[in-house]
């Protein structure tokens, strides 16, 4: 067989692979099963739930619903949150939410769209204080989330390593209080409202709101722009017609 009738053969047999391969991917697509994506969320209610039986929270149901619009099927994963965060911004197409978009954050993630904002402020059991100023000479321990945007304002604020407690996300920091370990809970105001009556019938003083923010639906640093537009698009049509104010509302009713 001369070489010019091998080389014919070679090629006719790469290009049915090709039409081969190209024909299993249409056929996939056209099967309708929708994109998996990886959304990794901390166990924060009301804002998340990761075990989901009484919903993902007013940021997880927000951000699920949001996937589900832009065709695509979301599998939840709960970390602790400065892990979950290292992890998802070092690997490629991982969703997180709820982040803060803080300075140290701002170029480890891309930012998808904002669905909420935060109020931040001080929580005690006696001596409320009304600025950061008046925190900082007030309170010797301070509890914040480990890994949350709390720690980092207080930071930016000029508070001591001494004064910082970082812990565990959830109830640890309401329950360090009550023991009279902490001086003062540096929190979001709608998780740390949803937690106290839960721990505590004693009244919990509440500092004027010292931070606002809004609260994103980030991915890896690297991710793909079609995905974030698909996602982007799914949130401000929420926005747009009221289901994120809806979902918010549902978890902070009585």
């Amino acid at each position: 067989m001369s070489e010019s009738s091998w080389v014919l053969i070679a090629n006719t047999k790469a290009l049915c692979r090709f039409c081969l391969s190209v024909s299993l991917l249409i056929a996939g697509n056209a099967s309708g099963a929708p994109l998996p994506l990886e959304l990794y969320i901390p166990d924060a209610p009301p804002l998340t739930f990761v075990d989901g039986s009484k919903g993902h929270g007013m940021v997880g149901e927000a951000v699920l619903t949001a996937i589900a619009n832009a065709g695509y099927v979301a599998h939840v994963h709960g970390l602790p949150w400065a892990r979950a965060q290292k992890y998802v911004s070092e690997k490629q197409d991982l969703l997180i939410a709820p982040l803060s978009r803080t300075p140290e954050r701002e170029d480890r993630f891309t930012w998808i769209a904002p669905i909420m904002s935060m109020e931040r402020a001080f929580f005690s059991l006696d001596r409320p204080v009304s600025s950061f100023a008046q925190a900082k000479k007030t309170y010797r321990v301070i509890g914040v989330g480990l890994g949350s945007a709390q720690e980092e304002i207080l930071r930016a604020q000029g508070f001591s390593d001494e004064q910082i407690h970082p812990l565990t996300i959830g109830d640890n920091p309401a329950q360090m209080l009550l023991k009279g370990r902490l001086d003062a809970w540096f929190n979001g105001v709608p998780e740390s409202q949803y937690i106290w009556p839960k721990m505590s019938e004693r009244k919990l003083f509440m500092s004027p709101v010292m931070s606002r923010a809004e609260l994103y639906l980030a991915c890896s640093r690297l991710c793909s722009a079609q995905r974030v537009q698909d996602l982007r698009t799914a949130v401000e049509t929420l926005r747009d017609d009221g289901t994120l104010a809806r979902i918010q509302k549902s978890y902070l009713s009585p």
